[in-house]
């Protein structure tokens, strides 16, 4: 299904309920299976990314998993299911994306540690098939320089192998702030962990213990109302956000505080609103952070606003191409975006648009689809095609913008009411 999306003439300011953050979810859960007598989960995120592992959950004795578009929960499966002694082998499969998208790097640190993993498919990528066993563990290097997800992964089970886990990071570390998170989660539960920043961490075997864990409101999705209130008058209460949050991409408030957004703490939230004062031209680097990518080029090529933003490689690897989609979206209004290495470069040239016509396309991502509907501000009447990618991470997102005043429109309503007109005139 794709929206027509028509802004209003002035947007609602309102009070936006953001999504629980599916990665400090999506942790809580693999922590807690791996925890005896675990404490009762807190309220986790609603959307597609933590069901794929609650579902994998829900049934003990499944041997078939399909995580879909999940990425986060096939790396995070596949880890736990490696050290999940069973006498049957589990396969966790995925959408045709899913089977695209590189694995290689955790299977051979989980065989070094002594896993039973098997490739159902091409060398190096789902499906996989696993047959759980006590890990030995030890000491391994991994190329972190493809997913900080792959690290996360091994430092969750790392408790349960019997030598515990030293693990030397290969390569630049990517979204370095989510080892961070789940470091700081991992000893909330009772994990002894060591991770300085550098290239080297440490985890001592030992148990989990009981933890009652919270979830606070998801930063990432956060961005997208930082972009309408910088492309807007606006302003915004981003309930349950906190500037204290475990998550990196807290760092969006600063910036976006560069492309003219103003940040403060409210009473159990962060107010945003527009501001004058923004930058000449936007220099990022953007490793730690590069779901902010999106957001962040799209609100500055409206502002008028050069930028480069670097430390982008593992965007290739998401959903979609990001870098890639990004350039052909924007170019079809007229920006000429460019890749230059990791780095996604706008020098600020562009041309007159000739059509008033624009449709969107979205790659089977949830943030290209949020990330460009906020450019109907612009140009009023965009079609976003596929809106139905964001239950990924934030299924209410649609709805959250009418109720911001926001008007969506399927495209097929309006083509019956047109074929109806026609045919009345026909009949005349």
């Amino acid at each position: 299904m794709d929206y027509i999306i028509l802004p209003p003439e002035e947007i609602n300011e309102i009070a936006v309920n953001l999504p629980l953050s599916k990665s400090v979810s999506n942790r809580i859960l693999i922590i807690s299976a791996l925890t005896d007598n675990a404490a009762p989960l807190p309220e986790l995120a609603e959307c597609d990314d933590t069901r794929a592992i609650i579902d994998a959950f829900a049934d003990p004795v499944s041997t078939e998993i399909n995580v879909g578009a999940a990425g986060t929960a096939m790396r995070f499966l596949t880890a736990f299911y490696a050290q999940n002694e069973s006498e049957n082998a589990v396969v966790i499969d995925g959408s045709e994306r899913m089977r695209q998208r590189p694995i290689g790097p955790l299977v051979d640190a989980l065989r070094q540690l002594g896993a039973d993993i098997e490739y159902l498919g091409e060398e190096g990528f789902p499906p996989l098939k696993i047959k759980g066993k006590r890990l030995l563990g030890g000491e391994i290097e991994l190329d972190a320089s493809v997913s900080s997800q792959f690290v996360s992964a091994l430092m969750m089970i790392a408790p349960k192998m019997t030598n515990g886990l030293r693990l030397r990071l290969a390569g630049e570390v990517v979204s370095a702030p989510y080892i961070v998170m789940t470091q700081r989660l991992m000893e909330q539960a009772g994990a002894t962990v060591d991770f300085s920043g550098g290239n080297l961490v440490t985890v001592a075997a030992g148990k989990y213990r009981p933890t009652t864990f919270t979830v606070d409101a998801d930063w990432s999705a956060a961005a997208f109302w930082m972009e309408i209130a910088a492309l807007s008058t606006s302003e915004f209460d981003l309930n349950r956000l906190s500037p204290d949050s475990l998550q990196g991409d807290r760092e969006a408030m600063r910036y976006f505080e560069m492309l003219g957004v103003e940040s403060e703490k409210a009473d159990g939230a962060l107010h945003v609103a527009p501001s004058p004062e923004m930058h000449a031209r936007l220099t990022l680097d953007l490793c730690d952070n590069p779901d902010l990518a999106q957001p962040l080029a799209v609100t500055a090529c409206m502002l008028g606003i050069p930028f480069r933003l670097s430390g982008l490689s593992t965007l290739r690897d998401k959903e979609t191409d990001r870098l890639a989609a990004l350039v052909t979206e924007m170019e079809k209004i007229t920006f000429d975006l460019y890749v230059d290495d990791d780095a996604l470069v706008w020098d600020g040239e562009r041309h007159p648009i000739e059509s008033n016509f624009i449709v969107f396309d979205t790659y089977n991502d949830h943030r290209m689809a949020m990330a460009l509907a906020p450019i109907a501000i612009y140009a009023p009447g965009i079609v976003v095609r596929d809106i139905d990618v964001v239950k990924k991470s934030y299924p209410d997102y649609w709805n959250h913008l009418t109720e911001a005043g926001f008007t969506l429109v399927d495209p097929t309503t309006l083509a019956d009411k047109e074929e109806n007109n026609n045919e009345e005139e026909t009949e005349e």
